[in-house]
């Protein structure tokens, strides 16, 4: 059974930092391209950051120079750190695991930037 859990949301001032991680459990994690997706209230699911297998980054102009995706595959997790925190960065983050054939979702964790 595949599962992708994360964690690391919060409530963080505009400016402050966060890092959320994703754990991967029943994938050959290694393998997979690995993302973040964020969806604020009243808003499509965007996507936000992404690391292949090889270890390539890409990132949404929204976020570019702010957030930093990276993985450790001997601990199967995909982390995003997140630095000078927007108001416009308060969304329900979400992991995603794609291996050109079928991908995952986790159930997302909720960041609010506000003071």
């Amino acid at each position: 059974q595949v599962q992708l859990v994360e964690s690391g949301g919060g409530l963080v001032q505009p400016g402050g930092s966060l890092r959320l991680s994703c754990a991967a459990s029943g994938i050959i994690f290694s393998i997979y391209r690995m993302s973040w997706y964020r969806q604020a209230p009243g808003k499509q699911r965007e996507l936000a950051a992404t690391i292949t297998s090889a270890g390539r980054t890409n990132y949404s102009e929204s976020v570019k120079g702010r957030f930093t995706i990276s993985r450790d595959n001997a601990k199967n997790t995909v982390f995003l750190q997140m630095n000078s925190l927007k108001p416009e960065d308060t969304a329900a983050y979400y992991c995603n695991a794609y291996d050109a054939i079928k991908g995952y979702w986790g159930q997302g964790t909720q960041v609010t930037v506000s003071s």
